[in-house]
Formats: structure tokens, C-alpha cells, sequence
């Protein structure tokens, strides 16, 4: 088994106090800084965790960033984090890289909760449910859906051009959607509205009348209207929900990740167990994810 012997960031805060009789210091207790950072999905619940944490062994402090999972990849194989929050796999390349710049050490995958990713319109749009291919002819190279009504769906007087609302390249959601529902070797049209982040997307949406967007289920507000999926026309559409996703008849859910450079040591593997425990799953219920079931052989 890999180990990572390199220690997670360690932050000593002093306090030096100048006195009439002369001069002395007093120091706080050593404090542990755990660098975490990644995949926009994931940073709610990922703060959400740090908070709660930090009840626990108030010793540790774990600071949370997004940017996405690529942005988490590359801290990752840099050494300038401890873990990296990933809505995808690494690639066999950054595996590599990984392993060159630390003699041979590989990133150690940790499934954490599952996500669905959620399809979302404007909460004025009519219409309730969508299929894969639907989606494909929507977003995919070659698709021929540019209006609504292309699908059957009669909006309000100049809402009829869809908008497509997108992810950044270096997004995992990004990556994920485009495999699963354009397949391998085919991808997005030109001249979506690429957003930094998962609530971006919700909030551009929620504010659009013809938009359509992807992003986490965690992310749904009152404002937008999360579509049921159906893998073609004919099945029955099933919305983004916990059972659902567990059950595996919702067509768009996938794992999330945590990663660490080799075999967390210390700290890092004390957090890394907390998270994976009863008290961290909640956490992943309460954030509006997917928690891993009880039975690991059912992940």
C-alpha cells in the first residue's frame, strides 16, 4: 500500500506581547491547516464538512476553494494541497503526472456520495420532462433542436430560442455531462453560455425564460424547474432524487470523489475516516447529495 509522507499544512499562530517588566510570549496550541480544493459541485458540501469538523477536533482547521475538478487535479499532482474534490475520475495522464513528479506515487481515490446531475429550465417553462437524446439534439455538435418549439414546447413570445447554459472545460460536471449524454468523440455546440460555477448555472437559469442548464441536484432553488430524464422516448422520466439515484433508474447520477496523494497519513486520514462515517454521510444528505449506501459491495 502507497503512503504520502507529506505532512498536511501545519499554521502556528503567536502572540507576542511587549510588557512594562519586559518582554514575553504566549503562543496558541498548534493548529493544523488541511488544504482542500476542486470540483464546484462539491464545494457546498465540502464547506459544509470543514464547518462541521471543526466541531469535532477543533485542532484542524480545512480550508475549502473550488474552480473546478481539473483546477483540483492540478493542485493535486503540484503538492500544494492535501486532497482534491473531483465530480470525475483522474485520467490515465494525470495519473502519470502524478506519479513523475512524486517517484511513482499514485492519487488515491476515495468515493464520498453520489450527485445527480440535475437538469434545470425556467420555472415558467412548461415542460416537465426530457430524454437523453433530446438533450444530445439540444447541446451536441450536429443537433438540429435550436427552439423549443423544435420539441413540442409553446413558450411566451420571445422565449422560444433555447439557451444553452454550460459549464467551463475545466469542469467535472462539464466532462461528465458530455460523455454521457454526447457520447464519446462527439462534442458541445458552439455558442453556449459557459458558467464558472454549479450555482452560476441555477442563478443564469432561474433569471432566463428560454434557458436550460445541467449542475448539481444540491444547487435546485425555487427559482428553477428541475426536469424529470428519461433515457429515450417511451421510458418512463424519473426525477433527480436520493432513491432514485441509489436505485440507479435516474440516467444521469455519478459518483463524487476525494483524492489524496498516496495513502493519507496523520490528520488528513482522520478526516478522510470522519467523512466517510454516519456523522459525514449525514452531512451529504443534509447538503441535498447522495450518501454511499451502508453496503459497500451496493457503491
Amino acid at each position: 500500500m502507497l503512503s504520502d509522507s507529506r505532512p498536511a499544512f501545519v499554521l502556528v499562530v503567536s502572540l507576542v506581547a511587549s510588557l512594562s517588566a519586559g518582554c514575553s510570549r504566549s503562543t496558541e496550541p498548534e493548529k493544523t491547516i488541511i488544504q482542500n480544493t476542486g470540483s464546484d459541485t462539491m464545494v457546498n458540501l465540502a464547506q459544509a464538512w470543514a464547518e462541521e469538523y471543526a466541531k469535532v477536533d477543533p485542532a484542524v482547521s480545512v480550508e475549502v476553494s473550488g474552480g473546478g475538478s481539473g483546477t483540483g487535479i492540478a493542485a493535486l499532482i503540484n503538492g500544494t494541497v492535501d486532497i482534491a474534490n473531483c465530480s470525475r475520475r483522474f485520467e490515465p495522464g494525470e495519473i502519470d503526472q502524478a506519479k513523475k513528479k512524486h517517484g511513482g506515487i499514485e492519487p488515491r481515490e476515495f468515493m464520498v456520495g453520489y450527485d445527480a446531475l440535475s437538469v434545470y429550465v425556467n420555472k415558467g417553462n412548461p415542460l416537465e420532462q426530457i430524454t437523453l437524446e433530446q438533450l444530445a439534439d439540444i447541446y451536441g455538435e450536429g443537433g438540429k433542436v435550436t427552439k423549443w418549439s423544435d420539441i413540442g414546447v409553446t413558450m411566451p413570445p420571445g422565449a422560444d430560442e433555447i439557451i444553452r447554459v454550460s459549464r467551463q472545460s475545466n469542469s467535472g460536471t462539464y466532462a461528465y455531462f458530455r460523455e454521457a449524454i454526447l457520447g464519446k468523440g462527439r462534442d458541445f455546440k458552439l455558442g453556449s453560455r459557459d458558467m464558472q460555477g454549479s450555482k452560476d448555472v441555477v442563478e443564469l437559469v432561474s433569471r432566463t425564460p428560454g434557458a436550460i442548464g445541467y449542475s448539481g441536484m444540491g444547487y435546485r432553488t425555487p427559482d428553477v424547474k428541475m426536469l424529470r430524464v428519461a433515457k429515450k422516448a417511451g421510458d418512463t422520466a424519473y426525477a433527480a432524487t436520493v432513491e432514485n439515484t441509489l436505485s440507479h433508474v435516474y440516467p444521469i447520477a455519478r459518483p463524487l470523489f476525494m483524492y489524496t496523494l498516496g495513502e493519507p497519513t496523520g490528520a488528513v486520514k482522520k478526516y478522510m475516516q470522519w467523512v466517510h462515517s454516519d456523522a459525514g454521510q449525514k452531512i451529504v444528505t443534509e447538503s441535498g447529495y447522495v450518501p454511499l449506501p451502508a453496503n459497500p459491495a451496493a457503491r
